[in-house]
C-alpha cells in the first residue's frame, strides 16, 4: 500500500490536487455562465412577449375608440394611435401610461359601459380589450420576474468577479400602469 501511494509524497499529489480544484472551479464558472445566459434569454423572450401584448392592447383600444364616437373617444384614439407601433419599437412607458389613463377616462362610468355592452359588436370589442389588458398584466409580471432573477444572479460576487455577464446591459424592470378600468371588469 505504501508503494502505491508513494507517488503522492512528491509534487504529483499537489499537482493533481491543483488540477482537480481548477477543474471544479472551471465547471462551476461554466455552470454559472450558462445559467446567466439562460436568464438573459428568458428576459429577452419575456420582453418580446410583453411588447406583443402591449401592441395588441393598443390595437384593440384603437378599435374600441372608433366605436365610442368622436368627442368621448378622441383621447383614447390619440393615445392608442401613438402606441400602435412596429413590433421592434421599444416600449414607451410614458406612452403606455397615457394609454392607461385614456382607458380609465373613457370607461370611468359603469352606466356608460353597460350601454356600450348593449351593442353586441361593441360588447365583443370591450371583452377583447379586457382580455388584452389581462394579458398585458401577466406578461409584465413574467417579464419583471425574469428580470428579478437575472439581476439577483448578476449581483453575486462570483459572477461580478469573473465578469460572466460580459458587456450585456443589466436587465431593467418595466414599470407601467397596466390596470383595467373598474367599470370594464
Amino acid at each position: 500500500m505504501e508503494d502505491a501511494l508513494g507517488w503522492l509524497d512528491g509534487g504529483w499529489g499537489v499537482a493533481l490536487l491543483c488540477v482537480l480544484v481548477l477543474l471544479a472551479v472551471g465547471w462551476y464558472l461554466s455552470y454559472l455562465a450558462a445559467r446567466l445566459d439562460r436568464l438573459h434569454h428568458r428576459v429577452e423572450t419575456s420582453r418580446a412577449a410583453l411588447e406583443t401584448r402591449l401592441a395588441r392592447r393598443a390595437a384593440v383600444a384603437l378599435e374600441v375608440s372608433r366605436s365610442l364616437g368622436t368627442p368621448s373617444g378622441e383621447p383614447l384614439r390619440l393615445a392608442a394611435t401613438r402606441m400602435v407601433r412596429a413590433p421592434d419599437a421599444p416600449v414607451s412607458e410614458a406612452g403606455e401610461n397615457l394609454l392607461a389613463r385614456a382607458l380609465h377616462q373613457a370607461f370611468d362610468d359603469k352606466d356608460r359601459v353597460r350601454k356600450l355592452r348593449a351593442d353586441p359588436a361593441t360588447g365583443e370589442l370591450l371583452d377583447e380589450l379586457v382580455l388584452a389588458g389581462e394579458r398585458v398584466q401577466l406578461a409584465r409580471r413574467f417579464h419583471n420576474d425574469a428580470v428579478s432573477h437575472a439581476q439577483r444572479m448578476r449581483r453575486k460576487r462570483v459572477v461580478r468577479w469573473a465578469r460572466l455577464a460580459g458587456t450585456a446591459a443589466m436587465p431593467q424592470m418595466v414599470e407601467l400602469d397596466d390596470s383595467l378600468p373598474p367599470a370594464l371588469s
